[in-house]
């Protein structure tokens, strides 16, 4: 059964609505970015590329695009990401061009990306729904980090010194989720989408 929004009666016209969302490494932000995209699959997400090297599991052109520094720096130079920024010493940028035809499609895109790209978006755009993600505590974001046994102790260590100053960041945003219990972090953002296709200037009246 499809959980669409636009389906269930909510229907707009115009362009689409960028959904913007940051939180500190560990917090859960994937987790819930992947199972909105299930809940309304007329969202589409914005895929990054990034420097980053790929890690076990992931896939060029799903995840993320995988590319070099020079051709990261080249798209750079040349305009090409309508946001990008270094974090833990790896870059990230989101092409312009794909986002662009979905929005102006009338597509809804999801934006998984830190606060110094949040604040490009708010710039170049003007508008967006900009969503934080916050864990509980500092406490247990170290356990969840350390759980996952995917970085060294002296990467976790800099990712809570990171985290510390990112969710100074949250107030900054429209909504802010802290995702202690993972249904009830979930409910509250799918709540989030279904409020702002509903708002009035939105929707498409008889």
């Amino acid at each position: 059964m499809s959980n669409s929004v636009l389906e269930k009666g909510c229907a707009r016209t115009g362009e689409g609505m960028l959904f913007i969302v940051s939180a500190p490494s560990g917090a859960g932000k994937t987790t819930l970015c992947r199972e909105l995209l299930t809940r309304f699959p007329e969202m589409k997400l914005s895929i990054s590329h990034t420097t980053r090297a790929m890690r076990e599991g992931e896939v060029d052109g799903v995840d993320y695009h995988f590319v070099d520094g020079d051709l990261f720096d080249s798209m750079a130079r040349q305009g090409r990401f309508a946001e990008w920024a270094e974090v833990h010493d790896n870059c990230y940028g989101t092409g312009i061009e794909r986002l662009e035809e979905l929005r102006m499609a009338g597509v809804d895109v999801l934006l998984d990306i830190d606060y110094q790209g949040a604040d490009q978006i708010r710039s170049n755009y003007g508008h967006g729904i900009f969503v934080f993600i916050l864990p509980p505590s500092v406490e247990e974001l170290e356990r969840r980090l350390r759980g996952r046994g995917t970085d060294r102790p002296e990467v976790i260590s800099r990712r809570i010194d990171n985290a510390r100053f990112e969710m100074d960041q949250a107030s900054r945003y429209d909504y802010i989720i802290v995702n202690d219990e993972l249904p009830v972090a979930f409910e509250q953002f799918r709540s989030i989408v279904i409020a702002e296709h509903c708002r009035a200037r939105r929707v498409v009246t008889p």
